[in-house]
Formats: C-alpha cells, structure tokens, sequence
C-alpha cells in the first residue's frame, strides 16, 4: 500500500493541519478528485473530511496511515475553484483549513449526509380553493392574501416565497387546510431558465453613465466603488449590470449585510429580472440554507442573495458580484473564523476574472483608499433619483432642556406638525430594552454584570435584566439587592422606554418598534415592514435594523436620539461608524417627493466631526479621516493582527501574551510593530479575563510572514494549556 497515492483531508478540527489517509478498501484511486468527502477513522470515532488533494508520500510510517473508511460522494461536492478560495482564505486569515471548508457547508453535508433531492416543501391550491371566492373573505383577509397568492402559480409556491410574500403563515395555511382548499406539495427546482424581466424605471443620467462605463469595460476583473448618496438608485444599477450578465448566461451574487434588507431587495430583484432566486443566511432553516446552496451550485438559480456567508457558495458561472452597503460592519465574521465577506468577494470575482460592485452612501476608508490608488474604478452617483431633494439637517442641543424618555420638546413637536400633516416619522435608537441601567436611590446601587464589565440593561417586556454581552439574565429584582430599598430606578433609554413614551402622547397614530427584541420570531420584520408600507403606522422607531437599506416614501422627518457615544470611544473606528450611521439613518427622510427633515440631539453640538460631516458632507469628512490615519499610521495606511486571549485565571492571559510575544519578537522584521500585552477595552466579559496584542505593519508581507510561523508556535507554548486564544486578521472592532 505504500506505493499507493495518499489523501490528504480536511476535517473539521481546531487543528492546523491535514489529516493523511489511504483509500478506501475498494475504491479505485483513479476515482479519487479533491472536492470529495470521505467517511474516516478519526480518534475513537468517525468524522467526515474532505479530499484536498492525492500526494506521492507522507510524512508518516505507511504503518500509521489509516484507510479511509468509505467514498461519499461520486463527483466533487466543492469544484477546484472554491475550495481554492478557501484554502487561500484559511492561510490568511490563519484558520485551521478544516474548519473553514465544513463552515462553508451546509449542515447536513458537513455530517457526511448525501444532498438532497432538487426541490423544496410548498403549497398549492385544490379545486375547491380555486373555486373560492375572494371577496367573501372580508372577514378573513389573511386568507384571502393567501388564496389570492397561491392562485398565481397552479404548480405550488415554496415556503420561502410565501413566507416572502405574506410573512409568517403557518397558521393561516394550516387553516386553509382544514378547509380543503390548499394542500402541501414537493415543489420541484426548475433548471435555469432565460430570464423574462421587467420594464424598469428610466435611469437619470448619472445612473445611465455609471451603467454605461461598467459595460464598456466588458467581461474580466472590473472592480468597482460605487459611491451613490442614499436614494440615488444603486439599486437600479444592480439590477441592470445583473441583466447584462444573465443575458449572457451568467450568475449573479449579491451579497447585502442584513437579514432585514433582503425581502424588499428580493421582491424588486424577481420583479425585474423575471427567474427565481435563491436565498441564503441564518435566519433560514437548515433545509432551506441546503436547498439554496445546491441550487446555486448546480446552476438551478441563477441569481443568489444572500448575507455573509453566501460569498462561499458555489456557482459555476459567476460574472457579477454585488455587494451592497460594502461599508457595513456586518460583513466582518467576529467569533470563529474571521473573516471579511466584503474582502473575500473581491478576492473571488478577482480569480473568477469577472465584474464586481462595492456600492454605498457611505463608502468605507479602505475602499476609498483603493479607488484613491487606481486598485478600483470610483463612480459616483450624487443626486437622489426621482428628483427628490436632499433632506434637511438640524442639530438639537441637549445641553439645557429636560428630555421627555430621551426626546426633547422640540422633537416632540416637529414629531406632532409631521403627524398632523399625514406623513410618517422614523425615530432611531441604537439601544434596545427599556433603560441600559437599574440603579438604587438608597445606596447608590447599579445593576452591574456579574460575568462582565458592564451594566445590565432593563427589559421591562419580560420583567428581566440582561447583559447584551455574555446573554447573562436574571429576574427583574423587587428591592435593592444591597440594602433592600424598593427605589429603584431606571437610567437612560432604550427604545422600549421610547415606545411607553409615543405610546402616552402618540398611541393613536400606530407604532412600530423595530430591533432584535421585536423581531425574533421567524416572519416577524417582513410583517411589521410590510404594515409600514401598507401606511398601518406612522411612527417608527428602532435600532440599526431599520436604519440601512429600506425605502419609506412617506418618511419626512428622521430623529436620531442618540450620536455622542460615538464621538469618544477608545476604537479609532468609532467616528467613521458614526459617519457613515448619521448619513445612513438621516437617509431614509424625504425619498419621494416630499421633502424631508433631520433632528440630531446632541450634547455636543460644537463637536470639531459633527459639525465637518454635517457642513460639507461626508466626502469632506472621510477625505480628513484618511489624512488622520495616514498621520497616525492606521489602517489603510498600515495592515493589523489583534491575538485575543481570555481565561478564567485572570494572571492567564497576560501570562500566555508574554510568552507569544517573545516568540513573534524572534520573527519579526523591523518594520513590524508589536503593542502590548494590554488588557482588553472590556477587560472581563462572560466571566473570563481577556487581554490583546496587536500587530502592524506597513505592507501586508511582513505581518503574514512572521503570522505564517508565529501561529504554530502559539498552540506549542506551555502556557496556551490555561487560555483560550484567537487570531483576528484586519480586525475591524478591537473589543
């Protein structure tokens, strides 16, 4: 056996290695393409891997090498191109190879399970549902809707389009069952098929000048920064380029940051390209997700939405990736393999040789030092489509007025005159839960996170105080835990406290309350958006979720409560974020053509950033921001690696980066900066005591050199026994 070839595997393992096998008993080697999976011995178990390649030898006696235990897979699951793309992402971002090829796998696949069968659960209508009619339905409009929606395809439509069309209708189609007039069905995925798309609306001529010099550029790696002013029509953009490439028998990807933002994306892109889509993120069932990757893989769907993780699905003939709000912090992995979604679909269009889109409002200093260097085609699209104006900026100072649950009396009544008049208010909060702090008018008490540096933040909805850290809870106490006085009291707003407010002073105008508390349940923000467009609430209120991306027309005034915790934090990102989070939010005012109207309150109203964004604009502040990190010596001036390490000793952390920090002085070249050992901005977090040291340099080269080396001696250093530690390559938050 030992002149046989060896496999080499990948195998889901925190290990930065392959694994060597034999064939299996059996099986013809000749049969063998990386790309495959494998069932193998591993330990005292069984775990599947993943064929990387067949070599000539080992590094092993012949004795010690295992045979494989069984063949799974006839042809590659991952075809040679993307499981290149993850190779070369795992030596990046230094992460062991086999977790990052089963994290880009569904879930079943990554056990070993054979792809399912084309297709997916729907429902369709029986002649007896055909036959109703609608119109006796006034007492029961959710299921007329969906009567009326099943009605438009005899053959059945897919769980996802319905729950897409109609939100969350389980219920409503269980109903609907009992009567007789809709059953479920296996739907199965059609093959590609040309597309049939819709008239759009006529482009502006910055729009059609953009579109033009993208095509004139033809097929090949065109890397695009698409810098449009919020409503200035990226989207029709998109969806013209995606035309172009399906025309000529092409797939599309387009990546955007939130779960939130792809219902009304999709619901435009099936309008106007006229082909199914598939979906792919989180908040999809399993099946779902699997479905929507072999589908994409095989070349079913030709078009692909999706959120971070869907820049490693397979697609055979990709020619246009998109990715939207390329700016957003969304993009970038945290825990685990971090990675940039934003930055590894670049890569990926780069080896594919086709086009590529990075379109904002708000475009993210490293993209605009790219453009700055020639390395992309900067576009500009300034104007709003439509002819819709540019909305009205105001700061509120703070300073000597007594906000009412965090609103000023001026806001107050700017809300009143918009609510009078007809129109919609969006109020933005980036805090949930009723009040970040419980305090003791006794004592002086607070109620802090036992496991954390912070406070725990007041859910009133549920009687609990959470930590948004660690996820730690504990019931709402009736007395001081200290002294046992009943004061206690709440500090500070969240947007439930907003919510009680409008709800005493505005309560019959419909309220809708948008952020990760309200929205938990599957099906739950496309039906408060969908309640939104239907005009059912005139006030809005919620965090980031309902800030980027989505078009309200009738949204003429935007309050933003709070902006001055990014005007002085420790990260050096903190004013960009807030940049580009003012330009985002205030850009959901005066979209149609109403005008529109921005209320910032501030406390620092003379603040040197707020005053550069909102005089000149973002252009003006990003354009200073760069010069800043050019002085400084930061990114993109410079390339980073933050070493995490945490523990529940507490003398662990500082003990291990000791230790790792004379091994990279060993290694590293001169121009390479290495600070710390420091304690982390939040130095204890779930019960554990964290620490970091960063590393920069000026070019990429000498950082992944010395990364290459310094990793694998950070899994040998006696003292890695007592941490927990992980590596974060062009770290984006450095908490």
């Amino acid at each position: 056996m030992s002149s046989a070839p060896v496999l080499r595997l990948a195998i889901a393992a925190p290990l930065y290695r392959v694994f060597d096998y034999w064939a299996p008993p059996g099986v013809d080697t000749s049969a063998l393409k990386p790309g495959m999976r494998l069932r193998v011995p591993f330990g005292r178990g069984r775990r599947c891997g993943l064929l990387l390649e067949l070599g000539a030898g080992s590094g092993f006696p012949p004795e010690r090498i295992k045979p494989a235990l069984e063949l799974l897979d006839t042809e590659p699951l991952l075809p040679a191109a993307d499981l290149e793309l993850l190779r070369w992402a795992a030596g990046y971002y230094r992460h062991p190879i086999g977790e990052v090829i089963f994290g880009a796998l569904p879930g079943r696949l990554r056990q070993g399970a054979a792809p399912s069968a084309p297709g997916e659960p729907g429902w369709r209508l029986t002649a007896a549902g055909a036959a109703v009619d609608l119109g006796q339905l006034g007492r029961a409009p959710r299921q007329a809707q969906l009567l009326a929606e099943l009605g438009t395809r005899p053959a059945g439509l897919s769980r996802s389009e319905l729950g897409l069309r109609c939100g969350d209708c389980a219920g409503v189609l269980r109903s609907l069952r009992d009567k007789g007039w809709a059953e479920p069905v296996q739907l199965v995925s059609q093959p590609s098929m040309p597309p049939q798309p819709a008239a759009g609306p006529d482009l502006n001529p910055a729009q059609r000048e953009a579109l033009e010099q993208m095509l004139d550029d033809g097929d090949g790696f065109q890397p695009v920064l698409l810098d449009g002013v919020t409503g200035s029509g990226k989207t029709e953009v998109y969806l013209a380029l995606a035309e172009a490439s399906l025309t000529a028998g092409r797939q599309v990807l387009i990546l955007v940051p939130e779960i939130g933002l792809t219902p009304q994306l999709l619901r435009r892109i099936r309008r106007r390209l006229g082909l199914p889509i598939a979906l792919f993120h989180s908040g999809l069932s399993e099946g779902e997700r699997e479905r929507a990757w072999l589908d994409a893989a095989s070349g079913r769907r030709r078009v692909l939405v999706g959120t971070r993780s869907a820049v490693f699905t397979p697609l055979p003939d990709l020619g246009l990736v998109i990715v939207d709000e390329e700016h957003d912090l969304s993009f970038k992995q945290t825990e685990g393999f971090r990675y940039s979604a934003r930055d590894l679909a670049v890569i990926r269009a780069q080896r594919r040789g086709c086009r590529l889109v990075l379109g904002s409002a708000t475009p993210s200093l490293e993209s605009l030092r790219n453009a700055q260097a020639g390395r992309y085609r900067h576009l500009s699209l300034p104007q709003r489509a439509g002819g819709a104006a540019k909305p009205r900026v105001e700061l509120l100072d703070l300073r000597r007025v007594r906000p009412s649950a965090g609103l000023s009396p001026a806001l107050i009544e700017a809300i009143e005159q918009e609510l009078n008049a007809g129109n919609q208010v969006l109020l933005f909060l980036n805090r949930r839960g009723y009040a970040p702090v419980l305090t003791c008018d006794g004592c002086g008490w607070i109620s802090d996170c036992r496991r954390c540096d912070a406070h725990m933040t007041l859910h009133r909805s549920d009687q609990r105080l959470w930590c948004h850290h660690c996820g730690h809870n504990r019931p709402l106490p009736q007395a001081c835990p200290e002294c046992g006085d009943h004061r206690l009291q709440p500090l500070g707003q969240g947007t439930e406290r907003v919510e009680e407010f409008l709800q005493s002073r505005f309560g019959d105008q419909g309220i809708a309350r948008i952020d990760r508390d309200s929205t938990r349940r599957k099906g739950a923000l496309e039906r408060l958006l969908r309640e939104i467009r239907d005009g059912r609430h005139r006030l809005l209120l919620g965090t980031q979720m309902l800030a980027k991306g989505h078009h309200f027309p009738d949204v003429t005034l935007v309050g933003i409560l709070d902006i001055d915790q990014g005007l002085f934090s420790v990260d050096y990102r903190a004013s960009e974020r807030m940049a580009q989070l003012i330009v985002q939010v205030s850009g959901r005012a005066g979209r149609a053509e109403k005008p529109g109207r921005v209320l910032i309150q501030t406390r620092h109203p003379g603040h040197p950033l707020l005053q550069l964004l909102l005089t000149r604009g973002y252009p003006a502040f990003a354009e200073a921001a760069l010069a800043e990190r050019r002085e400084a010596r930061l990114p993109p001036f410079s390339h980073q690696a933050l070493l995490r390490v945490e523990a529940q000793d507490a003398a662990a952390p500082p003990a291990f980066l000791q230790a790792a920090l004379t091994a990279a002085q060993e290694l590293a070249a001169p121009q390479l900066e290495l600070l710390g050992p420091v304690p982390a901005p939040m130095e204890k977090r779930a019960g554990r005591t964290r620490y970091q040291l960063l590393l920069q340099a000026p070019t990429r080269e000498p950082l992944q050199r010395l990364l290459a080396t310094w990793v694998g001696r950070l899994a040998e250093l006696p003292e890695a026994r007592r941490v927990r530690w992980s590596l974060d390559v062009d770290p984006q938050e450095m908490y």
